[in-house]
């Protein structure tokens, strides 16, 4: 058997690719910082990405698709936007290679140089708007709500899989609205599309909150956040949505004629997740024997095991079985290799993170019964095969709900509030720190200096947080109320 995975106690890094690795869901590639996403972890994400398209689709937005290159001009038209991306945009400057001539290999052509150089693009507003530009002329276009699925490169020096690598894929609305009001009721709705889809779906309680002005994304005017916490007490940002006011309408010229035919400039949003939720899901649930998965997105939701091995008469049962879980819509898979022991399929279909395992054997059929063993809690025991497949309906909800539970019950048990700076460093050098509630004056400096010192920054706003006057943790001086700090991915 492989070796076993890395106790998170002993060391988290370690424990987290370890199961990212073992479970088959990436690998690194030969490009540095680039990952190979394997199928099962491909699965995970197709899953996320399915439910999300649904949910984005409801709303009213449909797909599009826009280049991956970028022309250098574009990303100058912004200011806060190319300041924001400049350190992480990969720009191609030549388009032809040819052999070298002492025949060592191919070669960049110096006569092949672009006139304008073009960017991998990092996010799509700038190749956006400018094609907004000719799509809109008229209060008749808007809104207009558009989804793009496409992969982004921004050239991470420090990378770790699904997390943090150079290459990633993602999703990236970008409308347009005739109003400001319009375009924030957008990016809050979009806020509300993510953590739905965090707490329904990944079993995963997120805080809903506002990124400071350091924080907010390049070229916005607010961004709105989710944030939630990893097992190992650092806060990960699951998704953002980006109130653009009408920057990058000025920018790309991109006006429309109001219904008193007044021209004005549109108002924009856009909004965001990626692969890093694979990561989010593997911290927030998983444990020292593998991955766990909340049953919605999880590629195989059942796998039946004969014991010891398969016979035609566990066979037949077990597809009997299989048809019924299919019907209901339960992804479900048969573990028939008979060259493995049910042990080896155990410890596997563990590590697999599979929530549900049923174990079928000769004496089971004779007894009419079927041992189901839950991944969640680790437990195991006898049913009766009669109406098992009511029984696995519920248990995937009830297991889906446990995780949901359990993550809450971590974070609730991992949030502190702070009055004094001495209370929070203590709770920030903490093994597992969690999210500080804590006073803040309101300044970039402050900021940056409890960041310089603690390593921790302001996560969100709160968004339900009610106004508490106060004093700042650090400058003592005056505070309206508490927002959320924490070390973070």
């Amino acid at each position: 058997m492989a070796k076993a995975i890395t106790p998170r106690e002993t060391n988290y890094s370690e424990w987290y690719l370890d199961i990212v690795k073992k479970a088959n869901l990436a690998s690194n590639s030969a490009v540095r910082g680039c990952m190979v996403i394997k199928p099962y972890g491909f699965g995970i994400w197709e899953l996320m990405q399915r439910q999300l398209d649904d949910m984005f689709k409801e709303t009213g937005h449909v797909n599009a698709y826009f280049p991956l290159f970028i022309p250098k001009s574009f990303l100058s038209k912004e200011a806060a936007h190319v300041e924001g991306f400049a350190k992480e945009c990969a720009v191609v400057t030549h388009y032809r290679l040819k052999n070298a001539e002492d025949g060592s290999g191919v070669i960049v052509d110096p006569e092949a140089k672009l006139e304008e150089e073009l960017i991998v693009r990092p996010t799509s507003e700038t190749i956006i708007w400018s094609t907004y530009r000719d799509w809109i002329t008229s209060y008749r276009d808007l809104p207009l709500l558009i989804n793009q699925w496409a992969n982004v490169v921004r050239w991470e020096l420090r990378t770790r899989l699904f997390l943090r690598t150079a290459e990633f894929l993602w999703q990236e609305g970008h409308t347009a609205h005739a109003t400001a009001e319009e375009a924030l009721e957008e990016a809050l709705k979009m806020q509300g599309v993510y953590a739905d889809f965090a707490e329904q779906y990944m079993a995963m309680p997120v805080l809903r909150g506002v990124k400071t002005a350091n924080e907010r994304f390049a070229g916005a005017l607010d961004t709105y956040t989710i944030e939630a916490l990893m097992q190992d007490g650092k806060a990960l940002q699951a998704g953002t949505s980006h109130n653009l006011g009408q920057n990058f309408a000025k920018a790309f010229d991109v006006k429309f004629s109001n219904a008193e035919n007044q021209e004005e400039y549109v108002w924009a949003s856009s909004w965001g997740v990626s692969t890093r939720l694979v990561g989010g899901l593997i911290m927030t649930h998983s444990d020292d024997e593998g991955l766990v998965l909340p049953p919605k997105l999880a590629p195989i939701q059942v796998v039946i095991v004969p014991i010891p091995k398969p016979n035609e008469t566990l066979t037949a049962k077990a597809k009997e079985i299989m048809a019924e879980l299919k019907a209901r819509g339960i992804r479900v898979s048969y573990d028939d290799d008979d060259k493995q022991r049910p042990g080896f399929k155990f410890a596997e279909n563990e590590l697999k993170g599979i929530p549900v395992r049923l174990g079928l054997g000769n004496r089971d059929l004779e007894n009419g019964t079927i041992e189901v063993a839950r991944r969640d809690e680790k437990t195991k025991e006898s049913k009766p095969l009669e109406g098992i497949v009511d029984y696995v309906t519920r248990l995937l909800d009830e297991i889906q709900q446990n995780l949901f539970d359990r993550a809450l019950r971590f974070r609730e048990e991992h949030t502190t509030y702070v009055d004094t700076f001495e209370e929070f460093q203590e709770v920030i050098d903490r093994d597992i720190p969690g999210f500080i509630y804590a006073h803040w004056d309101g300044t970039t400096e402050t900021e940056l200096k409890i960041k310089e010192l603690t390593k921790a920054t302001i996560r969100c706003i709160p968004q339900d947080q009610p106004e508490e006057a106060g004093q700042c943790v650090l400058t003592g001086k005056p505070s309206r109320g508490r927002v959320v700090f924490a070390k973070a991915y």
